[in-house]
């Protein structure tokens, strides 16, 4: 069993901005899978379907963003899967906008919402990706930065990440994160 966990901040103020591509590739997850986000358990919102042949659940935690660890916590604790199976995706300032970076394992970073995975699952290996939203150009403060949304042609660009994204998703779970990494990264 897989847990896919997008990255974000629960709430209409927060949808569609840059620190929400997590939340956004779970949405399009769940379209692509036909999967209702309807169950509520875990701190999180979530739903169920089989990916490859595999069982997988499709995750949004309501924790907000610095403190998504504690809604992975539950769910891994719960399913007793390892952390290997816990696919998380979320924003990166440090890689260009529209890039994939596909890594199956390693530090938060600067993320503060994956030290707080990393926290609390005391493990980092686990399979993340990161999409890039590029950096702040402008003497824009950092936090109104990435809760601001994109423009129409970044929000384009993104789109086709996120869709990128997802499929790479589905491949790190039929043929694991290195061939998904060969394939998306970049």
């Amino acid at each position: 069993m897989f847990a896919i966990v997008g990255l974000g901040n629960p709430g209409k103020q927060y949808s569609g901005t840059r620190h929400n591509v997590g939340f956004d590739t779970i949405d399009y997850l769940a379209e692509r899978n036909n999967v209702n986000l309807t169950k509520m358990k875990y701190n999180a919102v979530y739903g169920e379907t089989h990916i490859g042949g595999q069982k997988a659940i499709l995750v949004k935690p309501l924790t907000y963003m610095n403190r998504s660890g504690e809604s992975i916590l539950q769910i891994y604790n719960y399913y007793k899967m390892p952390a290997s199976n816990i696919i998380v995706i979320y924003d990166d300032i440090d890689i260009d906008l529209g890039v994939l970076r596909i890594r199956p394992k390693g530090s938060a970073g600067s993320h503060n919402g994956m030290k707080s995975v990393i926290y609390h699952l005391q493990d980092d290996k686990f399979p993340r990706i990161r999409i890039g939203i590029g950096r702040n150009e402008g003497n824009q403060d950092l936090a109104d930065y990435v809760l601001g949304r994109f423009n129409k042609e970044e929000r384009e660009i993104i789109d086709d990440t996120i869709e990128r994204a997802a499929k790479a998703v589905e491949m790190i779970i039929t043929d694991g994160a290195n061939k998904a990494m060969n394939a998306y990264n970049g």
